[in-house]
């Protein structure tokens, strides 16, 4: 999520602690380097299954996610619905609030569940507080990782000025219940993921910024970037954003209630990866559909 580049994935994830990003490359080379770091006793020890998911958590060291909505363009002349702007993305999809001095975001979703094929691929899902139209980030969600085949589930955070992923949860499923939020006090933002069925995966953390823009809400889902650029988008089929709200200043309300873009994911042809559906009559929930991985 970021201006006219995306920011969220391309920050340094730090594994075991709440964050979000993606630089890392993924493939054997990067998971054969990543094993060897695995202690002897504890590769002794592990099952194969264990060990694969060992080896797809660190695989995720240098992951950045959500800053980089700075890919964002507007389709054809500024092209307005009813007050709404669409705009075009390489890694992102689903909408943006955007004016000044935003202070809460929130959202629920059910973790869809991604098919995996041998190829490694990320789709994260979160709600945030700038990244749109700035360069600083406050943001948390959930990721899912296809990796050797199989898929892994996250939750995570991640705070400007760091920008970088900190996975808290790896316990997640799909079909878990999840709410997430940032809300800003001041310079201080609590950023917050409840996964109803695994309390393992659930976290609260209070940062602070003094520099954060405060200019945008999103609810997004997104294709991580790293060192070599956008990377390929997990098939989740879909994902439903519900219960969305969003303040800024002393206004509270839904996605529709301030200026919003909605935002389609294409890849660099123009060719669509994931198309967000219309808000639902309540101004707070819409659909993302996956089209394709690259």
């Amino acid at each position: 999520m970021r201006h006219p580049r995306p920011g969220l994935l391309a920050r340094f994830l730090m594994v075991g602690v709440p964050a979000f990003g993606l630089l890392v490359a993924f493939g054997p080379a990067a998971g054969a380097s990543t094993a060897a770091r695995v202690s002897t006793v504890a590769r002794a020890s592990a099952t194969p299954s264990a060990r694969a998911a060992a080896v797809a958590r660190q695989s995720l060291r240098h992951l950045s996610i959500g800053q980089h909505a700075a890919d964002h363009r507007v389709s054809g002349p500024s092209l307005r619905v009813k007050g709404l702007t669409q705009v075009q993305s390489t890694n992102w999809s689903g909408y943006a609030d955007t004016g000044s001095g935003f202070s809460s975001v929130t959202g629920s979703w059910t973790e869809p569940s991604v098919s995996c094929t041998s190829q490694t691929s990320l789709a994260a899902f979160w709600v945030g507080i700038d990244g749109y139209s700035s360069s600083s980030v406050e943001q948390d969600g959930t990721l899912a990782e296809c990796y050797g085949g199989t898929a892994y589930y996250y939750t995570w955070w991640e705070m400007y000025p760091t920008n970088s992923i900190q996975v808290v949860g790896s316990t997640l499923h799909a079909g878990d219940s999840i709410t997430s939020s940032v809300v800003r006090s001041g310079t201080s933002y609590t950023l917050k993921v409840t996964d109803s069925s695994r309390s393992a995966d659930s976290f609260s953390t209070t940062q602070a910024c003094s520099g954060c823009a405060n200019s945008s809400a999103e609810w997004i889902a997104e294709a991580p970037s790293g060192s070599s650029g956008v990377y390929p988008l997990s098939n989740f089929h879909s994902w439903t954003e519900s219960g969305a709200t969003v303040k800024a200043g002393s206004t509270s309300g839904v996605i529709s209630s301030f200026p919003d873009d909605e935002i389609t994911m294409i890849n660099s042809s123009g060719a669509t990866k994931a198309l967000p559906g219309t808000l639902n009559a309540s101004g707070n929930g819409f659909g993302v559909t996956w089209e394709s991985s690259s």
